[in-house]
């Protein structure tokens, strides 16, 4: 038993007599943090910063899966859900903030025309995909990136245990900026594709002209376009990925930021596809809970009245730029790069050395745990992270670095670590 995490040692042993893997997201169980070198359950969160259940506290870069675009516990986001909670929370006929906060985001969002709700990112590629195939009448779905745990996606990958073949076989993936790898699917099933959906960015930009083809290809063949913007929506611009690129498809889902970690998701779209809601299923009882709703609308227009886009890129250039002078002075590009946007950046790490990616990864996550940084190679940046925030991290990353170059160097890497390395789970991007 390990002192500094103890506690959360012993809730993990305690959860996993009830719940599978300890966790109810994959993401956030001990897959992905290494036993007896990190925390598994946090209590508190304020700002940037959380504490564990042993009392540790971290500056957060996961922010919650970057669901949190504020900061934890912002005051207007939770004033807003506070006196939402003395009016009631479900009830038997909509309430008004399921208007106010659909024509906020139509409002703001290039191709919105219509908003239909759901809880997880999962909810909204599940119904924009059950809503193209009514559009066009077809059955094959063209995919790349991550879509979530329901079937149409999922059996395309590793993970598809449980899956039948027959659902597994709908699904044809196509590779991210190879416009060529989606020109092969449409060639192969003419006629046959009903959309193509993607991640519009995530640990790469796209290549100068990429979404513009994969626009024109899906429209040419008939498809319906989704952007998948459960990360990059409220994030990336305050119209999404969409209006930072300037490429509009027919249909786009939000999650995480849209309500800063409260539980909602948000299908969007053109009207004449929209207008099928009303013909295909998909509803859910808690559709309309007001609290998250409520969360949505202050978020939403905090993101209005507030400069939090430009902060996030301002903070997170600044990640990315010092990051990279430390992977250069300590001469690590063969081990680790960084790439991705400033509001949600990646530290990828390579094989090198002879070990794995995943035995250099977990080093690093002992390493940054115990000096209160909590991530899991990527900086999802906050509104609230500040100055002193990020000099923290660099200095962190200052320390950490140089153990690395060591550790890989002089094939000791295994007398650094603490614990079992990390092994793979699958690969999503």
């Amino acid at each position: 038993m390990t002192d500094r995490y103890k506690c959360s040692e012993l809730m993990l042993e305690r959860a996993l007599q009830t719940i599978p893997l300890g966790s109810q997201t994959f993401s956030k169980s001990k897959t992905q943090y290494p036993f007896g070198v990190s925390p598994y359950f946090l209590k508190t969160g304020k700002g940037s910063h959380v504490w564990d259940i042993d009392g540790n506290e971290y500056i957060d870069f996961g922010n919650s899966l970057a669901a949190i675009t504020l900061g934890y516990s912002d005051p207007d986001v939770t004033k807003a859900v506070q006196e939402q909670l003395m009016d009631g929370v479900t009830f038997t006929l909509p309430h008004p903030l399921e208007v106010e906060v659909a024509e906020k985001i139509v409002e703001m969002v290039p191709c919105a025309e219509m908003v239909r709700y759901g809880k997880n990112g999962s909810d909204a590629t599940s119904g924009a995909i059950r809503i193209a195939r009514a559009y066009t009448k077809r059955d094959l779905v063209a995919v790349c990136g991550y879509h979530g745990w329901q079937d149409w996606y999922i059996g395309s990958t590793p993970r598809s245990l449980g899956v039948p073949k027959a659902v597994q076989d709908l699904t044809k993936t196509f590779i991210y900026n190879d416009i060529n790898s989606l020109k092969q699917l449409f060639k192969k099933w003419p006629d046959q594709i009903a959309a193509v959906i993607l991640e519009p960015m995530n640990s790469s930009k796209p290549k100068k002209g990429f979404l513009e083809e994969v626009k024109e290809l899906t429209d040419k063949n008939g498809a319906v376009l989704i952007f998948d913007e459960t990360i990059t929506g409220f994030r990336y611009a305050k119209g999404g990925a969409q209006e930072l690129f300037g490429v509009i498809p027919d249909l786009a889902t939000f999650g995480k930021g849209i309500a800063n970690g409260y539980p909602l998701s948000a299908i969007v779209g053109r009207k004449d596809i929209m207008k099928l809601m009303e013909e295909i299923f998909f509803s859910f009882t808690f559709g309309g809970e007001t609290l998250s709703l409520a969360a949505s609308l202050a978020t939403l227009d905090k993101l209005q009245r507030e400069p939090v886009i430009e902060t996030l890129q301002i903070q997170g250039q600044q990640v990315i730029d010092r990051v990279q002078q430390l992977i250069d002075q300590y001469q690590l590009s063969d081990m680790i790069t960084i790439d991705g946007h400033p509001s949600w950046s990646f530290l990828l790490f390579k094989d090198a050395g002879g070990y794995s990616s995943y035995e250099i990864k977990t080093l690093f996550l002992q390493e940054v745990f115990k000096r209160g940084i909590l991530t899991v190679g990527t900086h999802n940046m906050s509104y609230s992270h500040s100055n002193d925030d990020l000099e923290k991290l660099f200095m962190v990353y200052n320390e950490i670095f140089p153990i690395l170059k060591e550790a890989v160097d002089k094939k000791e890497l295994h007398h650094y670590l603490r614990c079992t390395p990390l092994e793979p789970v699958f690969k999503i991007r």
